[in-house]
């Protein structure tokens, strides 16, 4: 059952409210919190609204009676926080979710790379809290999309050991080559590095970790679609990969395309990202909308 995702695990820092009739989200906000439309419009877009467990930003989201709404009372999150490459989504006392921009990486490759650790624990120093951003996962540089930091070892540890069982749902969206036939399938073969640093795929264990992709259109013209992927495993590369095998590699993509880069940027976002909570227990679900860019492809 889906239970509320209550910032710092304290109830004061939500207000919680019941819908009983069907309504938009903004309108509902306005008839039932005691503050200006000025303020409540800000809370909504620092990702300071729950429905249902679930963080929504869109002003015109459709309610319906039963349902459950969260207000975020807390200023800490967005307090002193600002970076055009990283914004939190949810943050407690032992992990934050973020969501990055492409051109970052997730953590620190050299001395001077710009990296989410990095800003995260500048963020964590400058707001004064005794901690540090723990990688427990990874997204590429280019790469856009929903992220989970830890913010001690423990909770580190914890989701490291049981990342397959923790994660129960994590999608990506992307912009891919060429119009696919089908509406959707599975992707599944063996994946490694070559010296080269690049991964291949085989239909046959080549000594590799066997990867499978779950894949279906969203929206498709004569020269590309809009493709969710459901990752099964967590391979290095896997959407990419699994993309270029079928044909239809992943729009901007450099290592892997065919020179398609209609955005310029690699057309790949983590929109998803579904989790229990490693200490609470917490069904935690978070999803960001699919990239203007990408759906203004569609239109």
């Amino acid at each position: 059952m889906m239970k509320y995702n209550t910032g710092y695990n304290r109830e004061g820092d939500y207000e919680h409210l019941t819908v009983t009739e069907s309504v938009g989200l903004l309108e509902f906000l306005l008839a039932n919190v005691k503050e200006s439309r000025t303020k409540i419009k800000a809370t909504l877009q620092g990702h300071g609204i729950k429905v249902n467990g679930k963080c929504v930003t869109q002003f015109d989201y459709m309610l319906q009676p039963g349902m459950k709404v969260a207000v975020s009372k807390s200023k800490r999150n967005q307090q002193g926080f600002r970076s055009r490459y990283v914004n939190i989504v949810y943050e407690d006392r032992w992990i934050i979710v973020v969501e990055k921009n492409t051109g970052i990486l997730s953590m620190a490759a050299g001395h001077s790379s710009l990296n989410v650790k990095s800003v995260l624990d500048d963020y964590f120093h400058k707001s004064r809290q005794r901690c540090r951003a723990h990688v427990v996962h990874r997204l590429d540089r280019d790469t856009s999309g929903l992220m989970v930091y830890a913010k001690d070892i423990e909770t580190e540890q914890i989701l490291e050991h049981n990342w397959h069982d923790i994660v129960y749902d994590r999608r990506y969206v992307a912009v891919v080559s060429g119009e696919m036939s089908g509406d959707g399938g599975t992707v599944a073969n063996w994946l490694k590095d070559n010296k080269a640093y690049i991964t291949y795929s085989s239909p046959v264990d080549n000594g590799g970790k066997y990867a499978v992709t779950h894949y279906h259109v969203l929206a498709r013209t004569t020269a590309h679609s809009l493709v969710e992927f459901k990752l099964e495993t967590g391979r290095k590369n896997q959407i990419r990969v699994h993309s270029a095998d079928m044909g239809h590699p992943v729009c901007g993509d450099v290592k892997y395309g065919n020179g398609d880069d209609p955005l310029h940027r690699l057309c790949l976002h983590a929109y998803m990202l579904c989790f229990t909570h490693p200490v609470t227990g917490e069904r935690m679900e978070f999803e960001t909308p699919v990239p203007t860019a990408f759906r203004m492809m569609f239109k």
